[in-house]
């Protein structure tokens, strides 16, 4: 990023090459709020739903959790698309964010089978 040049007055000019994705105008920033406004409230709602839905019983513990985790899957969804502005960017930034999925649902699945079949010996095994 370019520092800042200055003309003959006392105001700063900015190189173009230092502006990114500035909205041109007033609407379109007006535009971006609503949308901003609208996820916001519908993080309200699914947090609320989660809320609810913690005291509904879906048969077994591990039932509950997957419905949990469904709700916050979306709402995670909601904020990298539109808070994180995922929503437009390039394939390149996607394979890296579903890579990263791939990679933390992999550790995941490595703690559960840790746990499902510890090694005999060890704390988990003994406790």
């Amino acid at each position: 990023m370019s520092a800042p040049h200055t003309d003959h007055s006392s105001q700063p000019v900015l190189d173009s090459s230092s502006i990114h994705d500035v909205p041109a105008n007033a609407a379109e920033i007006a535009s971006h709020a609503v949308e901003y406004l609208k996820v916001g409230a519908a993080l309200l709602v699914l947090t609320g739903v989660t809320v609810g839905l913690s005291y509904v019983d879906f048969g077994s513990r591990n039932m509950n959790i997957v419905v949990g985790m469904i709700v916050a899957t979306i709402k995670a969804g909601l904020v990298a698309a539109i808070f994180m502005h995922l929503k437009g960017e390039k394939i390149t930034i996607w394979r890296f964010l579903v890579m990263t999925g791939i990679f933390a649902a992999g550790l995941f699945f490595l703690t559960y089978l840790a746990h499902s079949d510890p090694i005999s010996g060890t704390f988990h095994a003994t406790h």
